[in-house]
């Protein structure tokens, strides 16, 4: 470091080979941002407006709404910024923040699709014990664990990655600051720090993954031995949403960190499914295949702006 000057910003390389499309692609990001935001605003307005709804699945679920909104809200507005502005640097700080958030986001998500996992494995396979053992304090205390256990994590990765001296290069090959592209730019040896640092984000990412697994082997184990085929259907419905966006997050994960070499235009796709889109298509998850959650939806908005067409008129008057 005494011949070198220590960087105080990165550029952003943004997406590969996406050169003249920035105003696609800002069409596009905007879109899928709003949609998000809109959505997820729409999922909490019904869980926060139906008493009935005061549930720890839906509790458990108003978080995951609330985790929808902050974590494309790490590089989106970033992104969308530089498309228009054509102005690609971020502070060293921003970087910094951006990482941090953007693992304690992904590991919060981890954790909470692993207590939506055991709340189901204990609604089906343990009934009668449901309300005791998942009461208010306990689940307030599990989704505040998840949080708390994010940060945490995100804290160690944070200080790991930079603590190392950054002296040049400064261009970050991705559309946001993660670990890999900002440790190639590095001037001491990192590879001690990449080692723990994808060490810790694996067994993180494959322990939540097995427990979730666990769980739901045991689900479908005890939805087989129930005898009536409504039954049957009734105990399935509970899980397919949350089951639907757990293979969402968690199969373009495994189908980069399972291939057999490097593909940068693959793991970049993966980051802007996971980053962009997924969030974006939670709220349409739950609230399409959740008739409780559509019926809330109903009661909180004007009766001219959801039901067109249904048993209200346009204009809310009975039809």
């Amino acid at each position: 470091m005494e011949n070198h000057t220590a960087v105080t910003h990165f550029l952003l390389l943004g997406i590969p080979q996406t050169t003249g499309l920035e105003n696609v692609l800002f069409v596009l990001l905007l879109a899928f941002y709003m949609l998000t935001l809109l959505g997820n605003l729409l999922i909490l307005l019904a869980l926060l407006s139906s008493p009935s709804l005061h549930t720890p699945m839906y509790f458990l679920l108003g978080n995951l709404s609330v985790f929808d909104i902050f974590f494309p809200s790490v590089s989106s507005p970033k992104m969308m910024l530089y498309l228009v502005t054509r102005d690609h640097g971020i502070s060293f700080r921003g970087c910094a923040t951006q990482l941090f958030f953007y693992h304690c986001l992904g590991c919060t998500e981890c954790f909470l699709y692993t207590v939506m996992a055991y709340d189901r494995f204990v609604a089906i396979c343990h009934p009668l014990r449901y309300t005791a053992i998942m009461s208010p304090r306990p689940c307030a205390g599990l989704a505040l664990g998840t949080w708390l256990g994010g940060c945490v994590h995100a804290s160690v990765l944070t200080f790991l990655v930079f603590r190392l001296p950054y002296c040049g290069p400064r261009e970050v090959d991705s559309f946001f600051c993660d670990i890999p592209v900002v440790l190639r730019l590095a001037c001491a040896d990192a590879s001690l720090v990449q080692t723990v640092s994808l060490t810790n984000v694996g067994v993180v990412s494959l322990t939540c993954f097995l427990l979730v697994l666990t769980s739901y082997t045991r689900i479908v184990v005890s939805i087989l031995r129930i005898r009536s085929s409504e039954g049957r259907r009734r105990a399935f419905s509970t899980c397919s949403a949350h089951l639907t966006s757990v293979l969402l997050f968690y199969g373009p994960v495994m189908l980069v960190y399972l291939q057999p070499a490097p593909n940068p235009r693959l793991e970049s796709v993966v980051q802007v499914l996971n980053n962009i889109v997924n969030p974006s298509l939670n709220p349409l998850i739950y609230s399409l295949r959740n008739k409780e959650v559509k019926s809330a939806l109903r009661k909180a908005l004007p009766h001219g702006e959801w039901n067109c067409g249904g048993r209200t008129s346009c204009r809310g008057e009975p039809s």
